[in-house]
């Protein structure tokens, strides 16, 4: 589905994207996840994305402004208030950590299956705690991500 979709993001906005990828956890195999895709991509400069909103929304997206990384843009389709999102597109800057910090957990996931079913099993107790509210199970994953990134980072460095 991701190869499918970035087909599609590229057949409209290719020209203004530098890079794109295949993140979170639909993108390490074997690790439980909701049924959504997260993308993220980058730009030059943010103010390129002012020239990507229209050809996503004619492709299906909703944009969202900055929300979920600091210092980038979100998409999601379906548009609308639904409970089921397919996919989920982030536009960042290339110089923004978030590009680097989403590749290299999917990364160290992959190379670490025992470290990507320790953090399904944390996901999971926490959708049970949490429920529906998004931002308290986003919240609550944060250390656990800080973490792996800080293995992840040494581990890069090997």
């Amino acid at each position: 589905m991701y190869e499918e979709e970035k087909v599609r993001i590229l057949g409209v906005i290719g020209r203004w994207i530098v890079a794109i990828e295949h993140v979170g956890s639909t993108a390490v195999p074997g690790l439980g996840a909701k049924p959504i895709i997260d993308i993220i991509t980058t730009v030059r400069q943010l103010t390129d994305v002012d020239h990507c909103i229209r050809p996503l929304e004619e492709i299906g997206y909703e944009y969202l402004g900055e929300r979920g990384i600091s210092g980038g843009c979100f998409f999601r389709k379906p548009p609308g208030n639904r409970m089921v999102r397919i996919y989920h597109l982030h536009i960042v800057e290339q110089t923004n950590d978030a590009w680097e910090s989403h590749i290299l957990f999917r990364d160290y996931l992959r190379a670490h299956p025992r470290v990507a079913r320790e953090y399904y099993r944390f996901k999971r107790n926490l959708a049970i705690k949490y429920g529906s509210d998004r931002e308290a199970y986003t919240e609550a994953k944060t250390s656990f991500i800080e973490s792996v990134l800080s293995k992840a980072r040494a581990w890069k460095r090997i």
